[in-house]
């Protein structure tokens, strides 16, 4: 699964934050839910959950991805800077 990008900007409250879920295999065949979250353009809060399967992962990021949406946030394409 590739990583999630979800903003929220409401200029009128100053509300400027995002919400990154990705899901990755452990070395040890686990998956993690990786979340990290905060106000755009600062390092934010990371939260690792640990899964059995990638499907119960996936499943609780999307749940997550669902609730974000439905207080605001929306997904972003981002393009990441070549270096």
């Amino acid at each position: 699964m590739t990583a999630i990008y979800l903003e929220r900007r409401e200029p009128a409250h100053n509300r400027q934050r995002f919400y990154t879920l990705t899901v990755v295999q452990t070395l040890f065949g686990s998956w993690m839910l990786i979340r990290e979250w905060g106000r755009i353009g600062h390092s934010g809060t990371v939260r690792e959950t640990g899964f059995e399967t990638e499907a119960a992962a996936i499943e609780a990021g999307a749940k997550i991805r669902r609730q974000k949406e439905r207080r605001g946030y929306r997904a972003v394409n981002r393009v990441e800077a070549a270096s």
